[in-house]
């Protein structure tokens, strides 16, 4: 059996965490899965999650729905 590549792993991991992010967002607002993931998938940190080369995705899930949450008030303003 071979060694998954760094894109593989990479994808799992982004997948994981965004999976982790949309079930935070639901738990903390009580929104629909679908209203979690539009709030998750246009949030400001999805860019710089799916850069594979900036390797976001290796922190934790509860890391990055603080960043994302912070990112977003800060767009907001």
């Amino acid at each position: 059996m071979s060694q998954p590549t760094h894109h593989q792993i990479a994808t799992y991991l982004t997948n994981y965490a965004l999976s982790e992010l949309v079930k935070y967002v639901m738990e903390d607002t009580g929104c629909s899965i679908e209203q979690a993931m539009e709030k998750v998938y246009n949030s400001s940190l999805m860019p710089a999650l799916q850069d594979e080369e900036g390797e976001l995705y290796v922190q934790s899930p509860a890391y990055l729905y603080e960043l994302m949450n912070r990112l977003d008030l800060i767009y907001e303003q």
